[in-house]
């Protein structure tokens, strides 16, 4: 029987909503935060981790350079996000009881909030764990492994959010008492916030994630 989890992290979009450049080359705490997120991944308990590269796949994939990781292209990523899932889950390679779907774009996700899913995921065989703050979906969402086949089969436009859809008797939520699993960078504005939070933290207790 198969245990643990698994990841793929969705790094393959043109990040339009954020305007000039690429929002994952953006440094939170003088890092990329493409890197910054992958490294999180990488200090959870996770079997394997899986990058999905498109838009400016070559700049990106050098972020990467050093990190014990896999990385698989996906030529269809301007057709949207459920092509990234597709391509990540094809990717994988090892036995795994649930695969954790990851958007690149949460820089205040720590690695204790990852492991509680893991956790959770593990303790309960939940199809689908999905978590909340305050009653709203965040990311990332852990999946069934079972549940892999049935995705691949409906090719590359199905994607977890539309499989939820069709199957929303499947889904459990895991409430968490903070926002980092609803805070995502898409614009600005929500850089501008960041770096306010950034800076409002003490000295002392570095945001985690980025070392």
């Amino acid at each position: 029987m198969s245990t643990g989890v698994s990841a793929i992290l969705l790094a393959a979009g043109e990040s339009q909503r954020m305007g000039q450049g690429n929002k994952l080359a953006l440094h939170i705490n003088g890092e990329p935060l493409l890197r910054r997120t992958v490294k999180t991944l990488l200090r959870a308990k996770l079997r394997e981790v899986v990058v999905v590269l498109g838009h400016q796949q070559k700049s990106m994939h050098t972020l990467l350079d050093g990190l014990a990781i896999r990385w698989v292209g996906n030529g269809h990523y301007r057709e949207g996000q459920m092509t990234s899932v597709y391509c990540g889950l094809q990717a994988l390679q090892k036995p795994c009881a649930g695969v954790m779907v990851c958007l690149s774009d949460q820089p205040l996700l720590e690695v204790a909030d990852i492991n509680r899913l893991i956790d959770h995921f593990l303790a309960t065989q939940t199809c689908v764990l999905v978590p909340t703050y305050q009653g709203r979906r965040g990311n990332p969402l852990i999946l069934g492994a079972q549940y892999r086949d049935e995705i691949l089969k409906g090719g590359r436009n199905l994607g977890c959010k539309h499989f939820i859809e069709k199957n929303p008797q499947w889904v459990t939520t895991l409430e968490f008492d903070n926002d980092r699993v609803v805070f995502d960078l898409d614009t600005q504005e929500d850089y501008a916030r960041l770096t306010a939070r950034l800076a409002n933290r003490s000295a002392a207790a570095p945001l985690e994630g980025g070392y």
